[in-house]
Parts: structure tokens; sequence; C-alpha cells
């Protein structure tokens, strides 16, 4: 479990194919791999993967062909930069929302507006999760956790502020980039739960 504040801002290593399909992603991140073990996740642009190697400042993971194509991991290149974050201590602060690292779909970039000090972002939103996000509700943007703007059928905004910009992978994506998208999961409960109690009720 995440909470969608990113501790640090990776470097992609390599990515490479590993098998039928799948890849091995190596990143360095000296602040989350500072305490690591082999076997902890690490959320990856939102994505969490389980390390399988540790380097000096460096971490390495397999990459399953589900993850290659749901998420945008596939179009990383050496010197992508990327947002990480360790997984949440029992102990420690909630700073955002529920975060999985299970992302939902790939959004795209599709306009950017600066303020004075902050961004306004919009992002087109796949059709198949434009009911689970509401405005003023949350959602993860590449392992950002952020607040909903505004929403329409088919895209939403969200606001950055100078923190986000300064040290996320956010403050840098043009118009046209995929972002990956995590909706919150209690909205995905929540419609289980009146999906099942329609169907006990019949």
């Amino acid at each position: 479990m995440f909470t969608g504040i990113v501790e640090e801002v990776g470097t992609v290593v390599a990515i490479g194919a590993a098998g039928e399909g799948d890849a091995r992603l190596t990143v360095r991140g000296e602040l989350v791999t500072s305490d690591a073990a082999l076997g902890d996740s690490i959320a990856v642009s939102g994505v969490c993967l389980t390390i399988a190697e540790l380097g000096t400042g460096t971490f390495t993971a397999d990459v399953m062909p589900e993850s290659l194509h749901r998420t945008s991991l596939g179009s990383l290149v050496p010197g992508s930069g990327v947002n990480l974050e360790r997984a949440v201590r029992a102990d420690g602060r909630m700073g955002g929302h529920l975060v999985q690292g299970h992302v939902d779909g790939v959004g795209q970039i599709l306009s950017r507006a600066p303020g004075p000090r902050w961004d306004d972002v919009v992002v087109a939103l796949p059709p198949e999760l434009a009911g689970y996000v509401a405005e003023k509700g949350s959602i993860t943007i590449s392992g950002v956790s952020l607040t909903v703007t505004h929403v329409e059928a088919d895209r939403f905004g969200v606001s950055l502020i100078p923190t986000t910009l300064a040290a996320t992978t956010l403050g840098t994506l043009a118009v046209g980039d995929p972002v990956n998208l995590e909706v919150d999961v209690i909205a995905k409960y929540v419609e289980r739960l009146l999906v099942t109690g329609r169907a006990v009720a019949r």
C-alpha cells in the first residue's frame, strides 16, 4: 500500500526484454534503496513493483506483460525519470490517499495552463474509468496523489502545486505524454458492494 506522496524522482538505468513479453527494469533511486531489501515493494510512477535485485543505489524489478500492456512502463527508456515511493509503514502518516499501485488505465495529457505558481492540467479519461472519478475526489497520476478539480465524460482536471511541479515528473510532462491512472479504490469497493447487493436482493 502507498499514499501517492512521491519520495524522489528516480532514473531508469536499463529496461529490456527478459523472456516471453516481460521485461527487467533497473532504476536508480538513492533514497528508496537506502533501507530496501529483496522482495520489498516500490511504486514506480504508480506501478507497484517487487525488488528482485539490489545494487548500489539501484534496484531491479521484473515487469510482467500485463503491467507493460496496462501502464506506461513500456514506453520508458534509459534516462527516463520515474516517480518513486516505498510502501507505507503501518506507523507512517497517510499524507495522500490509499494507493494500491494497481494501475487502472493510461491517460494522456491534453493541456496544461501555467498559473502564477501552479499549473492546471487536463488529462484524457478512459471511458471505463469515468464513473470512478469525481470532482474533489482523489486520483493517482503516475504515482502522485491529486485532487480532481473538475471532471467531464472523457477528461478531468487537476492543479499542480509548486511542490508537485518541482518534486515529481509531472512538472516536465508535455501535451500528449502518457500517464498512469489509478482511481480511488473506495469507489471500486462501493460499486462492487452495490452490484453484489443487487444480486443478493434478487
